[in-house]
This record gives structure tokens, C-alpha cells and sequence, in this order.
């Protein structure tokens, strides 16, 4: 390199270490009353049946309090509710890989193949290069969110992993990013062979027993017994914000165990505090190591940009965004199940850790206000924004949109008369992988049985020979091919093509 050259990049290194000192200096303690009456505001705003927020600063909790309902029956949100964190869970998976690499059991170049010889994926040539980095960072080349409702028919996590080579990618391996969650089923296999203990027990003693997350779980079933659990709520817009209660099978539980490593953990504010605050001692509880600092850089390195204007650029690293913009870098991830949304995010600089758990899936834009706004507080803003508002405001002409657009494509479909129930009933069949689906009609209504547990749910009539039904808290589609080859086609909503269900007999 040139005198000059390095001069340069020497100048413009001081000019960044000296910018980012200014804004530690810019750190200040703040009234922390301000930003409850900010949440108090938001879930105001939005209308929200509840919210628990925590937040962490110097190694200290400094808030930590609960707002509205945890329940229908007026049961207060407190710092023992417990809430499913949903995407958050990917996190807890990425730390127990990370624990393996520290011990020498594996190597993040190693290839997938050669710890799982049964992996069978759709490409022949990724399925002989993935790399253990590669299945926690959403760039195998599954679309997004494909696979990810196959457990609300009631398949378990082998069944998903055997059918993995039926997802065709859909984009070049690594060449870009694309969110998935089935992938951390790959991860889940990993763990547990070379561990040789579930993911559900190194989960435990890896990581919840050690920080003293006594109240966090795994799982549908922990989450139903509790007598803490909230309950969750749909939350929409039909001319003016709505939500409502989820009950029974629609909270899908049985998906939510499913899922697991990558989105089945249940959590309260006080647990995830202490989770956020091992994150900003690089890997550590109190004096002990969990993971060695090395390890937990590596989670945190950003790898591929999921995002970027002239603000910031956001990057994915092993289950956290990175964004850095022209203020700081704040490292965040989001959660959604059934009825439960999640925001966790720190700020190392300011050495800032804060958690906002929700019982309704109202829109990420109401975390990220908050987030947003408690930032800009312990930076020392002057003129501080209203994220809240300017969010809502933009949310809610989005939805006005996107709902005229639907009533106006709805209006466009021609109308076609349902076949006859008698000319669908039946027994349809697809293989080991799958099993058989059965039609039966019971006081005139069509009904299908589909999927390892057995499950019968009512068909609704859509249009000509599409049916829906719900299984599981997800609506599929299912289509019916009453011709000289009569069949059934359930849509898995993944843009998957798995093929039709063929009759085999009345």
C-alpha cells in the first residue's frame, strides 16, 4: 500500500474510533418514567391487549414492569407472565452450536454431510457442500418460509427433515437471503448427535440453568401447563385496528413444538434481561464462560446484507440483524408465533439491552418504535422522534390498501358451483413420507383426515374445485381433481410442489 493510501485509512480509522467515542460520551442516564410513558403511549396507539418491557443498562435492570392483560379475564401482564419469543428461540440454538465448536466437536467449515451421511436434500451439489455456517444464516437456497406450516398437519421434525429433499431452491446457494425456519431442524440433528442429548436438554443445561432462566421453557406443552402462560390474540385491521383471543388449536402448539430450535422457546422479561446481558458479556454468566468470547464474535459477525440504503445497512449474522447506521450498531431480532410477537436488541456501545414482549401479533413497527425511541434517549436526542405515530400512520394506510386491493380481486373471480361432496369423498394416498388423506361427508358437510396424527378437520367451499380447511391454527388450500384421474393437492403456502394426493379408492 502507498504512503498516501495508508495515511488515508489511518485518518479515516481515528475519525471513526473518535465518532464512536463521542457517542459513548453522549451516553446519559435518562428519566426512565419518560419512556414508560412512551410504552403507555404506543400500546395506546396501537391498541394492544398487553406488553411486558425490560431494560438493561450497565449490567443493571433499570425497568421492568408489565402494561394491560394477560389474559381475557383481566389478568395483569407482570414480570412473571410468560410469552412464546418465537424467532428469538434461533438465537438459543445458534449458542449451542457455538458450545460445540468450543469444545472441538465440530468446526463451522465442517460440511453438514459428513455429520448427518442421511441428508438428502433437493441439490445434489449443496447437499455434498452445506456447511454447518451456512443452515442458521438463511442463504441455503430454500425460499422463505418454505416448509415452515408442514408441521400444522401434524408432522414431527423428522418427518420435515425427510422431506426436505422435496423443496426445490429457489434461489443460488449463498447467493442471497431468504428467511427459513425448518433449517434449524438441520441444526437441531447436529446438536443432539453430537452431543448425544435432545436439543431440549442442552437447551437446559447449556444455557437456561446457567443464567438462571428458571422460568423459560421449550415447546407447546410447557407453554400450555403453565399458569403464568398469556394468552395470545390475532390483531388486524378491518376499517379500525381489531384483536381477538386465540383458543384450542388455533394457537398451534403442536407446530410450535415442531419448530422447536427455531422458534419454540417461552420466556419472561426478567429471563430474557439476563440472556441479553450474556449476549453483551461476550458469552458469559457472571465469572463463567458458557462460549469463549471468539465464539460469541463469531455469532455476531454480520454475513449477509439483508438490507441497505442511505441510513443504514443491516446485515444477518448467526440469528441477530446488525444494523449499522449513520448513529450506532445495534444488534436485534424479532419473534412471531401464533398470537406472540418479540423484539430483543442491545447496543453495546451504550451498553444497552432492552426486550418488548407482546400477546398479540400486532406489526414489528411497534417494537421497533420502541426500540427506536429508548435508543435515542440514552444517546441524548434532543428532538426526539415519534417513531410510534409515524409508524402507525403508515401501517395503517398499508393495511387500507392491501385490503381494498383484496375486496377488489376478490370481485374479479368468476364464481364456480362446488362438485358434488360424493364425487371427492374417498381415500387419496401419497406415499410413506405423507400417508394417506380420507374424505368423508358427515351431516352434509365434507371433511378430511390428513397427516400422522390423524387429524379431521371441515372443508369450507372456495371456488370451483378448491376447498380450505384449517388444521393446526393454519388455513390450508386443498384442490380437487374429479377428471379420469381423480387426486387432491393440498397448498403448503410455501410456493412448495410436492404433488398431488392420488385416489385410490371411494
Amino acid at each position: 500500500m502507498k504512503p498516501a493510501n495508508t495515511f488515508k485509512v489511518a485518518l479515516l480509522l481515528l475519525l471513526f474510533l473518535c465518532h464512536t467515542d463521542i457517542y459513548a460520551q453522549n451516553a446519559k442516564e435518562i428519566n426512565i418514567d419518560d419512556f414508560r410513558k412512551y410504552i403507555l403511549k404506543v400500546k395506546q396507539e396501537w391498541n394492544i391487549p398487553g406488553i411486558a418491557a425490560g431494560v438493561i443498562k450497565d449490567s443493571k435492570v433499570v425497568f421492568l414492569e408489565g402494561f394491560g392483560e394477560a389474559r381475557p379475564d383481566g389478568t395483569p401482564v407482570n414480570e412473571t407472565t410468560l410469552f412464546q419469543i418465537g424467532s428469538v428461540s434461533k438465537s438459543f440454538t445458534a449458542v449451542l452450536m457455538a458450545r460445540l465448536v468450543d469444545e472441538g466437536r465440530v468446526k463451522w467449515d465442517d460440511t453438514v454431510k459428513s455429520i448427518l451421511p442421511d441428508l438428502d436434500l433437493y441439490d445434489d451439489w449443496i447437499e455434498e457442500n452445506l456447511q454447518v455456517k451456512d443452515i442458521m444464516t438463511h442463504r441455503m437456497g430454500i425460499k422463505g418460509q418454505q416448509g415452515t406450516y408442514i408441521p400444522n398437519l401434524g408432522y414431527s421434525r423428522d418427518d420435515v427433515y425427510k422431506m426436505m429433499h422435496l423443496l426445490k431452491p429457489g434461489y443460488s446457494f449463498r447467493g442471497s437471503y431468504e428467511y427459513n425456519n425448518i433449517t434449524f431442524i438441520i441444526a437441531q440433528k447436529i446438536i443432539e448427535k453430537l452431543s448425544g442429548k435432545s436439543w431440549e436438554q442442552n437447551l437446559q443445561e447449556v444455557i437456561l440453568n446457567p443464567l438462571g432462566m428458571y422460568g423459560t421453557s421449550a415447546n407447546g406443552e410447557p407453554f400450555a401447563a403453565s399458569p403464568y402462560s398469556a394468552v395470545p390474540y390475532d390483531y388486524g385491521w378491518r376499517d379500525s385496528i381489531y384483536y381477538s383471543p386465540i383458543f384450542g388449536e388455533e394457537q398451534a402448539l403442536h407446530w410450535l413444538t415442531v419448530i422447536g430450535p427455531a422458534g419454540s422457546v417461552n420466556s419472561t422479561v426478567p429471563d430474557m434481561l439476563k440472556y441479553v446481558q450474556f449476549h453483551l458479556d461476550k458469552g458469559k454468566a457472571g465469572e463463567s464462560e458458557i462460549i469463549s468470547k471468539k465464539g460469541m464474535d463469531y455469532l455476531h459477525r454480520g454475513l449477509t446484507i439483508t438490507s441497505q440504503d442511505s441510513s443504514r445497512t443491516t446485515l444477518y449474522a448467526h440469528c441477530w440483524f446488525v444494523e449499522q447506521n449513520n448513529k450506532y450498531r445495534l444488534w436485534f431480532h424479532t419473534g412471531t408465533t401464533w398470537g406472540f410477537t418479540t423484539l430483543v436488541a442491545f447496543v453495546p456501545e451504550l451498553d444497552l439491552g432492552m426486550v418488548f414482549l407482546v400477546n398479540s401479533d400486532a406489526p414489528a413497527n411497534l417494537r421497533y418504535s420502541l426500540m427506536r425511541r429508548l435508543i435515542d434517549m440514552y444517546r441524548g436526542e434532543t428532538n426526539l422522534r415519534d417513531y410510534s405515530t409515524e409508524y402507525l400512520k403508515e401501517w395503517i394506510k398499508s393495511s387500507a390498501e392491501s385490503r381494498e386491493k383484496t375486496k377488489a380481486n376478490e370481485g374479479k373471480i368468476e364464481r364456480v358451483p362446488a362438485p358434488s361432496l360424493e364425487s371427492i369423498t374417498g381415500v387419496y394416498d401419497k406415499g410413506e413420507l405423507f400417508g394417506k388423506a380420507v374424505i368423508e361427508i358427515e351431516g352434509g358437510d365434507a371433511y378430511i383426515k390428513v397427516g400422522p396424527k390423524g387429524w379431521r378437520h371441515k372443508l369450507v367451499h372456495r371456488n370451483g374445485n378448491e376447498f380450505t380447511f384449517r388444521s393446526d391454527g393454519h388455513g390450508f388450500r386443498v384442490k380437487f381433481d374429479t377428471g379420469d384421474k381423480p387426486s387432491l393437492d393440498i397448498d403448503f403456502g410455501g410456493g412448495e410442489n410436492f404433488g398431488p394426493w392420488i385416489k385410490v379408492s371411494n
